[in-house]
């Protein structure tokens, strides 16, 4: 994971701003930003929040729940994404989806085809937030936080191999900012998600091109 500002100041930033119309009036600024290594990739979001609550502790809670961002990543040529969800405090979600269609209902399955990422690779994800584990009741006052992660090529590899940017530049997903229990409930998306209310939706992602790293 990055260590200096500098680091992340050289990184391209993706503004998190298109809210989908079932929003409340709250729009908290987020933007996010990417940097890959030998190692993996490093995901950085900046958020300028009000009303920000974290009461998910437990990894694969629903942190969408709390306020939270997410980055779904489809690497290279690959069909399956995969959904890292965090809320403000640390929190994680994890699954491996292959298919984000709607299952018959009576199959309590959230997707026709995914894989939840058991917690042993989950721990291979290091997270850092500004603020505290968890956050109940909610702060109300204007807040600013930052959360970042590193993902290692070690767990994209358990589901799809070696796809990392130096063979594998172009790929594809979206970041996201919500707050699903919050006072101030919002979705906000960085590739806009259009009128239905869902994050899953692969067809809506938007392009990814990793710069190649110099020799």
């Amino acid at each position: 994971m990055p260590s200096t500002a500098n680091e992340w100041h050289n990184a391209a930033i993706a503004k998190v701003g298109h809210f989908h119309a079932d929003s409340s009036n709250h729009r908290p600024e987020t933007t996010a930003r990417m940097l890959w290594s030998k190692d993996g990739i490093a995901v950085r979001f900046d958020v300028q929040d009000r009303y920000v609550r974290a009461r998910q502790t437990q990894y694969q809670d629903r942190v969408s729940r709390d306020s939270c961002v997410e980055v779904f990543l489809q690497p290279g040529e690959k069909s399956g994404y995969f959904n890292f969800e965090v809320n403000c405090a640390g929190t994680m979600l994890l699954y491996y989806i292959e298919d984000a269609s709607r299952p018959r209902p009576a199959t309590g399955r959230l997707f026709r085809k995914y894989t939840e990422v058991p917690e042993r690779l989950g721990r291979l994800v290091k997270i850092r937030s500004s603020l505290p584990k968890t956050i109940e009741p909610e702060i109300q006052t204007a807040t600013a936080w930052n959360l970042s992660m590193f993902i290692p090529w070690t767990l994209f590899a358990e589901y799809v191999g070696d796809v990392s940017p130096a063979t594998n530049p172009t790929w594809r997903g979206n970041f996201f900012k919500c707050g699903d229990e919050t006072s101030q409930p919002h979705w906000a998306s960085w590739n806009p998600i259009g009128p239905i209310l869902r994050f899953h939706q692969p067809s809506r992602f938007g392009i990814i091109e990793f710069e190649q790293k110099p020799e």
